[in-house]
């Protein structure tokens, strides 16, 4: 079995649908984040390193928008890197590497991009290393590139709201899992457990995490533009908001 005996247009519609009941509003995230890039390069074609990709959604998108652009994917994750491959077929380095290592600069094919981009992966990582990491990312970007993580990041200035709206997402997520209008986090692992090509992936993921990730840690936005403006970042703010979620945007 190889990753071409994949239906890969199956995975990817199932893993799109899994991630958008835990975020309806992702494609609102996605475009935001995509038009920061189009502001950072105008008609230039962008040089873009989506950063803990996963299965490519966000290299994907660019490419419909950009398909010119110069796509680099960089993950850690054997079962989602292997998806972001078939997806991209050619049209996008993916590489491999640790965010947790100072050194996964290193396997990247570039040190000047337009954009770093990120959605909803930076949460497992802890905050004294994602104060060091946002540092690195800096260092990657040209001058004037810009860098976007979008996450679940509270405001803190109205903690009552956010945890209402925090539990108004849960309960609607449920719902959408009850209808089987979408396959839960679990749900979606059991399944390419048992699929032929990704089931030997999926024990190998178990490997590079035996306890799993680390536990989330999700602080509000106003943390992450400290810890950019720390980082060397000339400008940083709230890019996008939707509820308890957030897209923080930092300049080089």
């Amino acid at each position: 079995m190889t990753p071409y005996d994949l239906d890969v247009r199956a995975w990817q519609e199932s893993w799109d649908r899994q991630q958008e009941a835990f975020m309806p509003d992702r494609e609102h995230r996605f475009a935001a984040m995509l038009d920061a890039v189009e502001a950072v390069t105008g008609d230039r074609p962008p040089r873009v390193l989506d950063l803990a990709g996963g299965t490519g959604s966000i290299s994907l998108r660019t490419l419909t928008r950009r398909p010119d652009a110069e796509v680099t994917v960089l993950d850690l994750d054997p079962v989602l890197l292997t998806l972001a491959e078939a997806a991209l077929a050619g049209r996008a380095t993916v590489v491999t590497a640790d965010l947790n290592r100072s050194d996964w600069a290193a396997t990247l094919p570039h040190r000047d991009y337009d954009a770093v981009l990120t959605a909803t992966a930076l949460h497992w990582v802890d905050g004294p290393r994602l104060a060091q990491l946002y540092g690195e990312i800096r260092d990657v970007l040209r001058p004037g590139g810009v860098f976007v993580n979008a996450d679940h990041m509270p405001d803190d200035t109205m903690p009552s709201l956010a945890a209402r709206l925090g539990d108004l997402a849960k309960a609607r997520r449920a719902a959408r899992h009850r209808a089987g209008a979408a396959l839960s986090w679990p749900e979606w692992w059991e399944q390419a457990a048992g699929d032929p090509v990704l089931g030997p992936l999926v024990e190998k993921r178990r490997e590079i995490y035996p306890t799993g990730h680390s536990p989330e840690w999700s602080p509000p936005a106003a943390w992450h533009l400290d810890a950019l403006r720390a980082a060397g970042f000339t400008e940083a703010g709230v890019l996008w908001r939707g509820g308890a979620d957030a897209a923080v945007a930092g300049l080089r």
